[in-house]
């Protein structure tokens, strides 16, 4: 059977970002300091880790709306959607609960405060893993702090479910008029210094969205999206900005790239997507590193985790992800004109 490889680069871009995540954690998990955290030393305002993760929901809005727009509906949506979030998450929560939690606390002890229900709950409602205290007096002692964004995300797509079902997608405007009523609430609060918990990756999830269902009447040009980036980085030197730049603009940009044709990139498409194994397992990578060497440096700590988050992600991906994405049913192929966006 004939391997068809997608011409497109959303798989590099996301692990792209995962690794940002890493770097960003790399230099404020050491020693608590947000200060020294690279991209907040240039500009103040974000870290490269919150500009990994508006960038991840960026792209699962542009690609979650696409998925639903190839078969709008309800069971087979959320059939795909379950098997690409849970197996991974599942296996991640089990591992960060009896092998990383006993290496980061006193085994014996650790044992008899683990609470199995509390573990199973937070699994099924895809929260970090409920464990006894563990890191003890290393900054940020959560064991998997990283996985508070998967819950956010699956929430998103279930509101795409929830309009699609309710027939609120088969009018875009709909989508349109609601994006523009969450971003419009989003800059009010952020103008005045209120934040708004959920608010953010709304707006990001909403715009990528967005930028799929008028992908007909964006045109992409190379140089409106060398322009984008310009304005990104202008308005990273302000906190009340940022946000904005990055989930307007900034949106424009990374799909632009995303969905740039390039023969070189889109054989990056044939390796496994360790993407998301990576984001799961690199915080506890990390916190051990840290922990069994206090003196790691950052840049070490980056290189190390680095290599040992895409390790995890490979085998969470050729052991758990793919084979559980088997059981998502036929594919339904979008045809090539809807697909992406146009790209000249």
């Amino acid at each position: 059977m004939r391997t068809v490889v997608r011409q497109n680069n959303f798989n590099l871009i996301r692990l792209i970002l995962a690794l940002l995540v890493l770097l960003s954690h790399a230099f404020e998990l050491i020693d608590g300091d947000r200060r020294r955290e690279l991209l907040t030393q240039m500009f103040g305002s974000m870290s490269f880790g919150e500009l990994a993760v508006d960038g991840f929901f960026l792209l699962s809005g542009y690609l979650i709306m696409q998925s639903w727009s190839a078969q709008p509906q309800a069971w087979p949506f959320l059939r795909k959607r379950l098997l690409r979030i849970y197996p991974g998450f599942l296996v991640a929560t089990l591992v960060c609960a009896f092998i990383v939690g006993p290496l980061a606390a006193e085994p014996a002890t650790y044992f008899d405060a683990l609470d199995i229900q509390a573990l199973v709950v937070h699994m099924l409602f895809l929260q970090k893993p409920a464990v006894p205290d563990v890191f003890a007096g290393l900054h940020h002692e959560g064991i998997n702090n990283s996985m508070w964004s998967i819950s956010a995300e699956f929430l998103c797509y279930l509101s795409v479910l929830v309009l699609g079902v309710s027939g609120s997608l088969r009018n875009r405007r709909k989508w349109f008029a609601l994006t523009m009523l969450i971003l419009t609430v989003g800059v009010a609060a952020r103008m005045v210094n209120l934040t708004i918990p959920g608010m953010r990756l709304a707006m990001l999830f909403l715009c990528g969205g967005t930028y799929y269902l008028y992908r007909d009447k964006i045109r992409m040009d190379g140089r409106v999206a060398l322009g984008a980036v310009v304005i990104v980085l202008l308005c990273m030197f302000s906190w009340r900005l940022s946000e904005l730049a990055v989930t307007t603009v900034g949106g424009y940009a990374l799909l632009y790239v995303a969905s740039k044709r390039s023969a070189l990139l889109s054989q990056f498409n044939r390796l496994p997507d360790v993407s998301y194994g990576a984001y799961l397992y690199g915080w506890p990578i990390q916190k051990l590193l840290i922990w069994y060497v206090p003196t790691i440096s950052p840049w070490s700590l980056f290189v190390l985790s680095t290599l040992c988050a895409l390790l995890a992600g490979a085998v969470s991906w050729c052991v758990i992800e793919e084979p559980a994405l088997r059981f998502k049913g036929p594919h339904i192929r979008v045809p090539e004109a809807t697909a992406e966006p146009l790209t000249q």
